[in-house]
């Protein structure tokens, strides 16, 4: 496994429950600022064998990047049960619920 991905792995699994991070913090503080697409890879392949929680991982602007309704809706689904509140335009206020 790469450094960097080791990194992002362990970067995911700090986040606490009721808090979310970006890609891009998550790819910043692995060391590698300009690699958020990195870290959708590494989210997308490596959430189930190293039990991520992926659902604290949100878009720059405090959204839910998923576009299956499904996906999207369990995503939120998830985030609410931790706590984290949604504001009426649907995103996070990341000043309060981000790392």
């Amino acid at each position: 496994m790469q450094p960097f991905t080791a990194s992002v792995i362990e970067q995911i699994k700090a986040i606490p429950a009721g808090k979310v991070m970006t890609y891009g913090g998550i790819a910043a503080a692995a060391g590698s600022p300009r690699a958020a697409r990195q870290v959708v890879r590494i989210l997308h392949s490596m959430s189930g064998k190293h039990e991520l929680p992926w659902h604290r991982v949100v878009n720059a602007k405090g959204e839910i990047a998923l576009v299956d309704d499904e996906a999207r809706f369990l995503q939120q689904t998830l985030l609410e049960d931790e706590g984290v509140e949604f504001m009426r335009d649907g995103l996070i206020d990341l000043s309060v619920y981000g790392v």
